[in-house]
């Protein structure tokens, strides 16, 4: 995929609109659609995501950036009689192509205010420039109390995920309640977080930009205090409630140098 990414000539300290849609265009996406359905850490993370979807019980289910329909195809699957809809700022054939067999599946093709009870979206702000104007969005198109489960990886896993994305890793959650979400917690079996639209809130513009500065001035902070304070606190924290941890792992590892 990082091939990919500088056969297109992109850079993603400045990323550029145009070579980022030649670059989403590419084949190596419906490689990568044949890895997820695949690897069987990825298709449990969806599968968890679907069960957490399904005991919603919701009527229309929005994924958004659905790419090869994977996600879509199991939505379906497991509510029937829902609408499941994908949006996708560039829709692939054989994810067109997949989904045709399943009648409760279509394609929109943007966003629209209050349309659906339910918004997945899973590792897709890591690759936009201006990810909480698509966030807003996103918040938007779900109706009052309605869900939105999200998954991100604001990390430099591959070189598609954008920099200017990382600082939102110790953030993103500020952000949301922000938007008017609650964030009622992790999706049990993903990576994923569950947030209700807990109030109908117009976007702050100014305050969320200054949130983002400030996020981005602390990132350079946080990312030391995780490398180098958390996990000792982490350490401390175990010594106090398993007392004996370090004192039996320090046995262990003399009797194995014996």
């Amino acid at each position: 995929m990082d091939q990919a990414w500088q056969r297109h000539g992109c850079d993603n300290r400045f990323p550029h609109s145009d070579r980022l849609a030649t670059f989403y265009s590419d084949p190596v996406w419906l490689l990568n659609g044949m890895f997820i359905e695949q690897h069987d850490v990825s298709m449990g993370h969806r599968q968890a995501i679907t069960a957490s979807v399904a005991a919603l019980a919701p009527c229309r289910v929005l994924d958004f950036g659905g790419g090869f329909g994977t996600l879509a195809r199991l939505l379906a699957t497991a509510l029937p009689k829902a609408e499941v809809a994908i949006c996708e700022p560039y829709p692939p054939r054989h994810g067109i192509e997949s989904c045709k067999p399943f009648a409760n599946i279509h394609f929109i093709p943007e966003l629209t205010t209050q349309s659906v009870d339910v918004l997945v979206s899973t590792d897709v702000l890591e690759h936009v420039p201006e990810p909480l104007s698509l966030l807003a969005a996103m918040v938007d198109s779900v109706r009052p109390d309605g869900h939105l489960l999200i998954a991100n990886c604001f990390f430099p896993v591959i070189a598609c995920h954008l920099p200017c994305t990382f600082h939102l890793r110790y953030s993103f959650d500020a952000f949301c309640q922000a938007l008017g979400l609650e964030v009622l917690g992790p999706c049990v079996g993903s990576h994923a977080t569950m947030y209700q639209r807990a109030q109908v809130v117009e976007p702050d513009w100014p305050r969320l930009r200054a949130m983002e500065r400030r996020s981005q001035r602390l990132f350079p902070w946080r990312e030391w205090r995780a490398r180098h304070i958390s996990p000792w606190r982490q350490r401390a924290q175990l010594a106090v409630t398993h007392p004996l941890h370090y004192p039996r792992k320090l046995l262990s590892a003399v009797a194995a140098n014996r």
